[in-house]
């Protein structure tokens, strides 16, 4: 019954939303029964179709050619949406003050002097057809938004200047949010840049002061992300000659049998001592166990709820995202570090910030994830940290240091804005060095 009225408010809230697109992009700037506005309107009612489309079609088994058809316009759509509401929003407080100036200059520009034309010739008016026609003069005036130009107390250039108010805010708040998504489209289609973040440890030893650990977390193959982003993902890494790799989550959205190509160059990933891997709590929307599997064929050992001792001096434990508690296979701090020798740094790989309560307890020195994209669509950065305890970089808590990385994709929409993806090299520094 929840979920029913949570969908009932979400579709409410969308027909309210398109609604007031509709009203001030298509209604507001159209002809009635003119082509653009039934164009516009079909726009209107095709777009957030495509859009749901897109969301349910990869749990839905949809088969995968058709869910990267959908994925495109739906995703995209989207995002644009997002934009074009937030400045239609800021161009309602433009509105007025534009119509006032406007309406201030028409009345102190000076009346057009009276030019003589020679009178018009007189016009037969023609007699009333039959039945169910209509007389040549029967009909009145329009402007261009159907708004009849006899209507009481509105003159012609009243309207023609609401018309002109309407498309100027309404055309700037399209190009702007057009704009917007373009570049963060862009951003995410060229592939992440690489970010160095240096991380002291006190009970890190000489020997590993330096180490350096590539993390990549939310690459997110899917329909849209293929094989050339996982591509462009393994070359950058391998370009920065890290120690070790740590891939924290949400690698996929979909099985292995649609990704599978897509995932094969993470086999061409290179690190003095190994590619790790956790899941994300995507994996387990996309069959988790095989995707382990998977990725252990493609070399990257999989960290599931384990620990092992880093020649260079330091313990690396990995846990399973809390997404798989519904399958019995949540995180399990006792079993990855309950045993361990508290002397040592530890380093845990983990995707959601959420567990950072857990690795506090359990003595872990440094926490590596992902999963809030950085909130990936400003102002969604606000939304990520009411649901997180880091959005995005290095925070404290406590004897423990936690790094989330804003990810190497794009969930949904291929579009970053204000959250720019990112591959961190983490270098680890020893306060003995």
């Amino acid at each position: 019954m929840a979920f029913l009225t949570f969908l009932v408010v979400v579709l409410a809230l969308l027909g309210a939303v398109h609604w007031y697109v509709w009203r001030r992009l298509v209604r507001d700037v159209t002809a009635p029964g003119g082509r653009a506005r039934r164009l516009g309107t079909v726009l209107v009612v095709v777009l957030p179709l495509l859009s749901v489309a897109a969301l349910a079609s990869g749990r839905a088994g949809v088969p995968f050619v058709v869910q990267q058809v959908v994925a495109w316009p739906g995703f995209l759509w989207l995002a644009l949406l997002l934009y074009v509401v937030l400045a239609l929003v800021v161009g309602e407080a433009v509105r007025p003050v534009l119509t006032r100036v406007l309406a201030r200059r028409a009345a102190a520009a000076p009346a057009a002097a009276p030019v003589a034309v020679p009178a018009p010739a007189p016009v037969p008016v023609p007699e009333r057809g039959r039945e169910g026609e209509e007389s040549e003069t029967g009909a009145e005036p329009e402007d261009e938004t159907g708004a009849g130009v006899s209507a009481p107390g509105v003159s012609a250039s009243d309207v023609s200047r609401r018309l002109f108010v309407s498309r100027v805010v309404g055309g700037a708040a399209v190009a702007v949010a057009a704009g917007t998504v373009a570049n963060g489209a862009y951003g995410v289609l060229r592939g992440p840049r690489v970010k160095r973040v240096t991380v002291p440890l006190a009970k890190l030893p000489r020997a590993a002061h330096g180490y350096r650990i590539a993390v990549v977390s939310d690459i997110h193959l899917g329909p849209i992300l293929g094989r050339a982003h996982s591509q462009r993902i393994v070359d950058t890494i391998n370009a920065t000659q890290p120690d070790l790799i740590a891939v924290v989550g949400d690698l996929v959205d979909g099985s292995v049998a649609d990704l599978g190509p897509a995932a094969e160059p993470l086999a061409q990933l290179r690190a003095r001592h190994g590619s790790f891997f956790v899941t994300g709590n995507h994996e387990y929307f996309s069959g988790a166990d095989a995707w382990v599997d998977h990725v252990r064929e493609l070399g990257l050992r999989p960290l599931r709820n384990e620990r092992l001792e880093i020649a260079a001096g330091f313990d690396l434990a990995g846990v399973d995202d809390v997404a798989g508690e519904s399958e019995g296979r949540g995180p399990d701090f006792g079993r990855a570090l309950g045993d361990r020798d508290r002397s040592r740094a530890a380093v845990l790989l983990a995707h959601q910030p959420i567990v950072i309560d857990d690795a506090v307890a359990h003595g872990v020195d440094l926490q590596l994830s992902g999963h809030t994209h950085g909130g990936q669509l400003w102002p969604g950065n606000f939304l990520a940290e009411l649901a997180n305890p880091t959005v995005a970089g290095l925070e404290r808590y406590g004897d423990t240091q936690l790094y989330v990385s804003r990810g190497a994709g794009a969930w949904g929409p291929p579009v970053r804005v204000g959250a720019p993806s990112d591959i961190t090299v983490v270098q680890l520094a020893s306060k003995q060095a």
